[in-house]
């Protein structure tokens, strides 16, 4: 009898204490307020809280939003619905805006405010913040335009002239090397997506779905999360708790569970050489030569960070007996190819590269957060990064994010990758423009990712190395 009452009154104690409140809107309502700042867990359309921001869409209290995330999402869809009404977003705080082009209409016709920011730093600001750090210094953007000031944020109604720009960051050197200091991103609402939670808000994330939820969940002064599955207090095993609860104050069932795969990728390579053959006669005999020379510098038992395009096509011609670990920013180490059906495997939307395609792991594979992937990149943990570019210098200068007027896209993680300590650099282009003109330059014409950064240019008809200085 004293034991079944002791149980009883542990589980009204329990349900009283339950953090789980009906639906979206619920959570929503006593939170969301004119001008409020919302900081949203996602890396592209991986991991976003998409029964959230269907409900903030309809919310009429949701106006002159800024809005915080890694990247700015898709059309209609996720982040993408909270643009289609006017006045809904004063400004949008990522690290990338490609694959939005409406968002990109309404940046170029002024009617919304973008704020570009290295990837690993949103990340780090919005852990800083739940972490009690004001600031913070990072080597990301050091001696750029995005330190020096000057990017667009907002143009005039016709596009033509920058009515708000970027203002100069505060920098100092530590040991010689330049250092931007950085402020942590605080929010007033927090909105992240579990793949488990229990009724105290303690979350389990899946796969690369993790990425900046953890981060973005510390950073708010109410923090929101939607899980796939909520279970009672004592069914997720302690070390199973990505997230401890004490950081979250909602938690609602997810109901909307599209979970949409930006970039379907799927392995029909069932030859004796994996289909490599095939794969390089698809494409030009210039870029099969730079995927084939890219594939020398990997080095057995390195740590390798792989741009999308060339540089990923490159992990397909590893030299016999090398092994290498690929890491992807948005939160993996050990990432394998692309599913193979024939093989049993299955495209899943919670294993993403970071150019947002389908992907395996290999045996050993470890996942984490945002965070936690650009300090291994910060560190200087990574011993090589080969991605892309718009234009290089002999001094190994780098621009490779956007074209002033014509092109917004972002730097997404490469400010982070390119000015890491002890990381190779390695840029893969063709060695001219469509029209012609020149790519590696005297002096880049174009907003420069980093400065002295480049070690090694491959081209489809040479390989250069930079005097860029680096020890």
């Amino acid at each position: 009898s004293s034991s079944s009452s002791s149980s009883s009154s542990a589980a009204a104690t329990t349900a009283q204490n339950s953090k789980v409140v009906s639906n979206a809107k619920e959570a929503l309502q006593k939170h969301v307020f004119p001008g409020a700042w919302v900081n949203i867990g996602g890396f592209g359309l991986g991991g976003i809280p998409e029964t959230l921001l269907n409900e903030l869409a309809q919310q009429k209290e949701a106006k002159d939003l800024t809005l915080a995330s890694l990247t700015a999402g898709v059309d209609g869809f996720g982040l993408g619905k909270l643009f289609e009404t006017k006045g809904k977003v004063k400004r949008m705080i990522a690290s990338y805006v490609g694959e939005n082009k409406n968002f990109e209409t309404m940046f170029f016709n002024g009617n919304l405010e973008v704020e570009l920011t290295p990837q690993g730093t949103i990340a780090a600001r919005m852990h800083a913040a739940g972490a009690g750090m004001p600031a913070f210094f990072t080597p990301a953007g050091a001696g750029t335009i995005y330190s020096e000031g000057g990017i667009p944020i907002k143009y005039s109604e016709d596009g033509k002239d920058v009515v708000i720009e970027s203002s100069k960051r505060d920098t100092r050197f530590f040991d010689g090397k330049e250092y931007v200091m950085e402020e942590a991103l605080h929010a007033d609402i927090a909105l992240v997506k579990a793949y488990k939670a229990d009724t105290r808000g303690n979350l389990m994330f899946r796969g690369t779905s993790r990425n900046s939820n953890p981060d973005v969940a510390m950073s708010g002064r109410v923090c929101i999360a939607e899980a796939e599955h909520i279970v009672e207090v004592g069914e997720l095993n302690p070390d199973d708790v990505h997230l401890p609860g004490i950081y979250v104050d909602h938690v609602i069932l997810a109901t909307d569970n599209e979970k949409r795969i930006e970039r379907m990728k799927i392995s029909h390579d069932d030859g004796d050489d994996g289909g490599k053959s095939g794969s390089l006669n698809k494409i030009g005999n210039g870029r099969a030569r730079m995927i084939k020379r890219a594939a020398k510098e990997f080095k057995n038992g390195m740590y390798v960070n792989l741009g999308i395009g060339i540089p990923t096509m490159a992990s397909n011609y590893i030299p016999e007996g090398v092994h290498i670990e690929l890491q992807a920013e948005n939160g993996m180490l050990g990432l394998g190819p692309y599913p193979n059906q024939k093989r049993g495997q299955v495209p899943d939307a919670d294993f993403i590269n970071a150019g947002k395609e389908t992907v395996t792991h290999v045996l050993g594979a470890s996942t984490f957060s945002s965070s936690g992937s650009f300090s291994m990149i910060r560190g200087g943990h990574v011993d090589l990064t080969i991605l892309g570019a718009l234009q290089c210098n002999k001094n190994g200068d780098l621009a490779n994010w956007i074209v002033p007027g014509k092109l917004v896209k972002g730097m997404g993680g490469a400010m982070d990758l390119v000015s890491a300590p002890n990381t190779k650099v390695v840029v893969t282009m063709d060695h001219v423009a469509k029209d012609g003109s020149p790519k590696i330059m005297d002096e880049c014409s174009l907003p420069l990712t980093g400065r002295r950064v480049v070690d090694r240019i491959i081209t489809d008809i040479c390989v250069f190395d930079c005097d860029n200085g680096k020890e």
